[in-house]
């Protein structure tokens, strides 16, 4: 429950100015015969005994585009003042506006790398590098919002696989559209080539051999049968030469020495 103080009284219309003790926020509550009773510590004949009295916890318009521009959502901003959707929306349009021009501007600046400012800006550096990852260099969603110290922080966030990653960056407005500087590891990676840690560990595959022809394989338990055993064939054994009739005749020999 809210606590409230007077500070003062609008006679013509009866009414108690009342304001709030954390945010400022004036209320008008109406004098009549109960509050009077209460007042004195009277009943008033009724069961009641105390005056319930609705406050609802508002949020001034300027207070809305703060906690925008610092970040929060409409949705946010909504369930912690228990404020509207549609009333917050009409005080947080413009402030989105600037955050989203923010991060425009963010995008077209450059890179501060190690050596010095990039000669590519933002958009172009993280696209080269998400192309170089297979990925859609469209498909990047980029906000920003204003911190505490009155700088821009800005993110980009993107998708590869099943995971949503996040990228954030520290922008400075200036000459030339200003500089960028990594404010985190994935941040860091996407500007920097020579930047050590992989923003996505692969594992290693095993090489596969194609020279050598494939081993059967074999359970510890059985021994690979061996090849059947081939017999050289044998010789056929020759039948004994029979000379010609012409041979005989001329005394010759079938193996054509003479007689």
């Amino acid at each position: 429950m809210r606590e409230l103080k007077v500070v003062g009284l609008d006679t013509d219309t009866r009414q108690i100015i009342c304001e709030s003790n954390d945010s400022g926020e004036q209320f008008a509550l109406y004098s009549d015969a109960r509050l009077e009773a209460a007042v004195r510590g009277e009943h008033t004949g009724s069961s009641q005994t105390a005056i319930d009295v609705e406050v609802p916890n508002m949020l001034h318009p300027r207070d809305i585009q703060a906690k925008i521009r610092s970040g929060a959502s409409i949705q946010q901003v909504a369930t912690a003042s228990g404020a509207s959707i549609s009333r917050v929306e009409r005080f947080a349009h413009p402030v989105l506006l600037e955050r989203a021009r923010a991060a425009e501007l963010a995008s077209a600046a450059h890179p501060v790398l190690p050596d010095g400012p990039s000669v590519l800006t933002l958009r172009e550096t993280v696209s080269t590098e998400l192309v170089a990852r297979g990925l859609d260099p469209e498909a990047t969603a980029w906000d920003a919002w204003r911190n505490e110290d009155g700088r821009w922080t800005v993110q980009m966030g993107w998708a590869a696989g099943r995971s949503e990653l996040q990228a954030h960056f520290r922008f400075a407005p200036g000459a030339h559209g200003g500089t960028v500087t990594a404010f985190d590891d994935a941040a860091h990676e996407l500007i920097d080539p020579n930047f050590a840690r992989p923003l996505r560990p692969l594992t290693p595959v095993a090489q596969l051999s194609l020279d050598e022809p494939d081993m059967p394989l074999t359970t510890p338990t059985e021994a690979p049968e061996p090849p059947p055993t081939i017999k050289p064939p044998r010789p056929k054994k020759g039948r004994p030469a029979v000379p010609a009739w012409e041979d005989v005749l001329l005394g010759v020999r079938s193996s054509g020495g003479q007689s």
